[in-house]
Order: structure tokens, then sequence, then C-alpha cells
């Protein structure tokens, strides 16, 4: 396997491909052809060095997957809101355009991003700390209730995909989350890019999101139970503040493992690509198709495949 240095998302009927500073979002509209959408998006650690130093990285990458991941989501939304476009817009909608104008859409995507912030701090990491408190009465060891608290967390991370799952849009979502990782193992793994590779490729890949969420998990296990304090409020208080260290950490550990063929890196990779069994399905050749198109809107995939598996060209 040789990286890429591409990544990606799913979005709604679609797929975003990343290759540097450029980005292609690649959607399946209604009448079933392919609009493609390229741009360009300087990250933060190129716009401040700080940012891009290890451990920074990983807390500021975050933010740039969130940022470029509303757009696209906005982007892909848009073929599919005809329905809506006759309805009268609400007051709360009336009162956003008439304090914001222009910049109204600008002002929706950041609030929508500050409430997806919040919820998942609440959900994923104080639920789980309250869910645990119940049994500190019978469990007397602080190593105990860490290890109890990261189990909870897990479990209700699961129990979550596995009910958003079972919406139709979420399914085919997911299906594109395949088409993505399939596009991504095809090219890395020294194959032509067309739809019968891809489709033989795996779904599973080690950059994956779902596996940094899983290794922010585990690492968020081993922090609190070194890092202990007495009272509830103070332990809610430790869980916000730590956010970022133990993303920070989680995403060197998840750049090491997308790098590297180690057998000991791939025993280590194997609990977050079993994860994504849960976030990806096997997409079907017109999903293919899209995956595809986003990838050859920023990647030279020919010219990769001619630097590092020549002895595979024909």
């Amino acid at each position: 396997m040789k990286y890429s240095g591409i990544g990606g998302q799913a979005v709604i009927e679609g797929v975003m491909m990343k290759n540097r500073d450029e980005y292609a979002t690649a959607v399946r509209k209604p009448d079933g052809t392919i609009e493609v959408k390229k741009d360009t998006y300087i990250s933060m650690g190129e716009k401040v060095k700080l940012f891009s130093l290890p451990f920074f990285r990983g807390i500021f990458s975050f933010a740039d997957s969130m940022i470029l991941g509303m757009r696209s989501l906005t982007f892909s939304a848009s073929f599919f809101e005809d329905d809506e476009e006759d309805l009268e817009p609400s007051k709360f909608e009336k009162l956003l355009e008439r304090v914001f104008g222009e910049k109204m859409e600008k002002a929706l995507m950041s609030m929508v991003m500050v409430f997806s912030v919040i919820m998942a701090i609440c959900i994923f990491m104080v639920l789980p700390l309250f869910l645990a408190n119940i049994f500190r009465h019978f469990i007397k060891s602080q190593t105990i209730m860490a290890i109890l608290e990261g189990v909870i967390r897990i479990g209700i991370f699961i129990a979550y995909i596995k009910l958003v799952s079972r919406m139709e849009d979420i399914r085919r979502t997911f299906m594109y989350h395949g088409a993505e990782h399939k596009c991504i193992n095809c090219l890395e793994h020294g194959l032509e890019l067309n739809v019968e590779n891809v489709r033989n490729s795996s779904k599973e890949h080690k950059r994956c999101g779902t596996s940094f969420l899983l290794i922010v998990m585990i690492i968020s296990i081993l922090f609190f139970m070194v890092i202990q304090v007495k009272t509830l409020p103070l332990r809610i208080l430790s869980r916000i503040i730590l956010i970022p260290v133990i993303a920070g950490v989680s995403y060197e550990l998840l750049r090491i493992a997308g790098r590297s063929d180690s057998k000991l890196v791939d025993i280590l990779s194997r609990p977050g690509m079993w994860m994504q069994g849960l976030t990806t399905s096997e997409p079907d050749d017109s999903m293919i198709e899209v995956g595809i198109a986003s990838v050859e809107a920023v990647f030279d995939w020919r010219e990769f495949l001619k630097k590092n598996f020549t002895e595979n060209q024909s």
C-alpha cells in the first residue's frame, strides 16, 4: 500500500474528496447525472504555522474537517430541496435573514456546527460520566470507573449509529462512505481507478474518521484513569477541557496507522476497522462512479500509479 494523501467523506447522494488544497464534491442528481463542484480550501495549519505542529494539527484538522464537511453537505443538499422552495419561510428564517442578510447561510452553518459540537460533548462525553456515576457507590476503584465510563461511551456511540442507520438517507450515505473508502483503497493498492477494481477493493480504511472516534474513546479511558478528580463538577470540567488533548493524541496515532503497513499497526488498527462496519456499506456501481468522479477532479491517479506502482502498469 502506498499513501496517496487524498481523503474524503460521504455526503447526501455523493462523495467529497480532498487533495492538498483542492477538494471536489460529486453528487448524483435526481435526474441521474453527476454534478461535480471543485474548489479550494486552505487549512488552518497552512494559515498558522503553530497549528501544523504535531498534537496541535490534530485539533485543527478536526475543525477543518467540520468546516469542509458542512460546505460539501450544503452543496449536496441543494439538489434535493426543490420541494421546500415553495414553502413560506419560517419566522426564524425571516429573523436570520434580517439579521445576517446575504451572510445568512454562513451564519446558519456556523450555528449548526456549534450546536453539533455541544450536543456531541453532552452525549458522548458528559452523559457517559453521569451514567457511570450511578455505580460509584458500588465501585470504589477509579481505574474501574474510568473503564466503565469508556465502555458506556462506546456503547452509546454504537447505539447512536445503529439508531440513525435505520433512516434510508443515512443508509445510502453509509454506502457512499463505502464508495469513498473503496476508491482510495483501489489507488493505494496500485490498481486502475475503474468500477470493477473499486468494487473489488475493501470498504474499510485505516484513516477513517470512525477509527479516529474509536481511538478517541480508548485514549479517553487511559487519560481518565490517570487524571482523577473527586467532585462531579470537576470531573465534568475535566472531560470538556481534555477533549482537545485527547483529539490531538488520537490524531497522531491515526496518522501513524494510516501511513504504516506494519503487522503491529495492522493489529492495533483492527478494532477501528471493525467499527467501520457500522458506518460503511457496500455501494452499488452508480455510487462508485460518483466516487471516481470526485477523485478524478482533484487527483491525477494515473501519475500516482506510474510513480509508485510502475511494475503494475502496462
